[in-house]
């Protein structure tokens, strides 16, 4: 034991001619000992949340992008130059609304039609970045999921 002490310090060994004893102090008082356990921390384990809005699929050839916003609860398309009056129409069709302060092409989703809404806007994009390429030019190919 090589504890080094200075003069003022009270030795905690006891001694005897045959043994050398060493007396345990207390432990200091944690600085948190409020701390929850591990245990307790198991079961509040923080998950990364998503961004929303999430992107879904994207084509930068076409210049369209499908998100869906879980905090707005809508489905939207994003086009990075204005699309074609066709593709315009088609979106009026579906039930999509312009946002002009997002700029997106929205349209609602509701609980009881979630899945639906979802299954249609992803189609609804399929067709409409097929006439964006269409228009451009562009062979058909594989979009770019996020």
């Amino acid at each position: 034991m090589s504890r080094k002490r200075t003069p003022d310090e009270k030795s905690t060994e006891t001694t005897t001619p045959e043994t050398s004893t060493a007396v345990a102090e207390p432990p200091a008082a944690e600085a948190g000992e409020d701390k929850p356990t591990f245990a307790e921390r198991v079961g509040q384990k923080k998950r990364p949340t998503a961004s929303d809005p999430f992107g879904i699929a994207l084509d930068n050839l076409a210049g369209v992008r499908l998100f869906e916003s879980k905090q707005d609860r809508q489905m939207a398309l994003k086009f990075e130059e204005k699309p074609s009056q066709a593709v315009i129409d088609t979106l009026k069709e579906a039930g999509y609304r312009w946002n002009p302060v997002d700029r997106i092409w929205a349209h609602p989703v509701r609980s009881e039609s979630a899945m639906s809404t979802r299954i249609e806007a992803e189609r609804l994009y399929q067709e409409v970045r097929q006439m964006i390429r269409q228009e451009k030019g562009i062979e058909s190919g594989q979009e770019v999921p996020f």
